[in-house]
């Protein structure tokens, strides 16, 4: 009978520190991140902080018996749950959102589909609230992040496929249709045109060819257009955008631009001072929603309208590097949904305040009053934190075959 010898035992490594392994995996968790991981965290910590400031002063007129603290302290609450959660998800990996990105989209379809059932809220002529137990929400906010996820994931799995324009259009155009025409009932323009910008970033982004993304474009370019001419209400909104005497119709539909001009010129460079705006006494509508840029320029004057524009050129700074240094097409994708749909949709923003554009109906991200556009877009920096941490190290690396130096020692010299 033959017995096999147990392996030799190795001997122990004299280099090795005990608790070596429990150190590095420690570090891996807390090393230090990147520029755009500070850029994006810092510009929407500031721009949370900001907008709750403005909402405190633009709804401090007293409505009725209200508290004037009533309205900041339900925004506070979505920003304390928004914040800690954008930094829990800026630890998932790129896996997790890959494996959400079809639960996602399918979950917040449905959600939107409540604005249709008897919890659905209409408000001015608009249908795309709910109301659940005394809480009011926007379900279309969230759609906007899982459209961009679900585009980010569909269009790296076709990354090869991306030539043939018959990959490209099966499944995002009616995946997509789908998705809008859901806004579109409850008859949002605005929200409509900020999905369609996502699902064209996504597209840009992705790579395809320019004659294969200017058809969705063209497309999507006539949609809004006939549904603009096809609703006697946006056409109205339209014509008094474009009219030049709009104090003729002061009355109607030039009272809330004007109003909202008038609050921007009456601040000058300095403003009225932090709480001291007249327009939010019941002369501007929205004041504390589509229309707190005005209350912004009118208190704090041309410099702190610029810096809410430059805390916004901050976070795009900050976005568009993970989008140019990123290697992965998800991660690409993903990142320039998101950019361009909080980017943009503060530009028509502030151009409907400047009277650029006609009034859209569209919050501005982070600030505007309304918790679950603060939340969804709290949610997508973390998709975007997430997204830096994946990116390449900066830090250089030494050549091979160069020998490293030890601590402490210097090189001798030869003479």
């Amino acid at each position: 009978m033959t017995t096999t010898a147990p392996p030799p035992r190795q001997a122990p490594d004299a280099n090795a520190r005990p608790g070596l392994s429990a150190r590095v995996s420690l570090g891996r968790a807390f090393r230090p991140v990147s520029t755009e991981f500070l850029l994006i965290a810092s510009a929407a910590l500031l721009l949370t902080g900001f907008g709750l400031v403005m909402v405190l002063s633009a709804t401090s007129a007293l409505d009725g018996a209200q508290s004037p603290l009533e309205h900041v302290l339900k925004q506070g609450i979505f920003a304390v749950i928004g914040i800690p959660l954008m930094f829990v998800l800026s630890r998932a990996p790129l896996k997790f959102w890959k494996r959400m990105a079809w639960p996602a989209l399918i979950l917040a379809v449905m959600f939107q589909l409540l604005v249709f059932t008897p919890l659905g809220v209409s408000a001015n002529g608009n249908r795309n609230w709910i109301n659940i137990a005394g809480i009011q929400a926007q379900p279309a906010e969230f759609l906007k992040l899982a459209l961009a996820l679900w585009m980010g994931y569909v269009l790296f799995r076709k990354q090869t496929l991306l030539s043939n324009w018959r990959h490209v259009f099966i499944p995002i155009v009616p995946v997509g249709a789908l998705v809008i025409a859901t806004v579109m009932g409850g008859k949002d323009l605005g929200t409509a045109m900020i999905l369609v910008l996502v699902l064209l970033g996504a597209l840009f982004f992705s790579g395809v060819k320019l004659r294969i993304f200017v058809l969705p474009a063209l497309g999507a370019l006539g949609a809004v257009a006939l549904l603009a001419v096809t609703s006697p209400d946006r056409m109205r909104r339209i014509m008094s955008f474009l009219d030049q005497d709009c104090l003729a119709n002061y009355l109607g539909d030039c009272y809330q631009p004007l109003h909202g001009i008038w609050g921007l010129a009456a601040g000058g460079i300095l403003g009225r001072g932090l709480g001291n705006s007249a327009e939010k006494y019941d002369w501007l509508p929205a004041a504390a929603n589509d229309y707190i840029f005005a209350i912004v320029g009118e208190e704090l004057g041309l410099i702190g309208c610029v810096v809410v524009l430059g805390l916004f050129a901050m976070f795009a700074v900050g976005a568009f590097h993970i989008i140019r240094r990123t290697d992965d097409p998800f991660v690409r994708i993903v990142a320039g949904g998101i950019t361009i749909w909080i980017v943009g949709q503060a530009m028509i923003n502030i151009g409907v305040v400047l009277r650029v554009f006609p009034v859209l109906g569209v919050p501005l991200p982070f600030m505007s009053q309304g918790g679950t556009s603060l939340l969804s877009v709290l949610i997508a920096c973390g998709v975007l934190l997430s997204c830096a941490r994946t990116l390449p190290d900066r830090r250089p690396v030494a050549a091979a075959g160069t020998p490293r130096r030890a601590p402490g020692r210097r090189p001798t010299r030869q003479r």
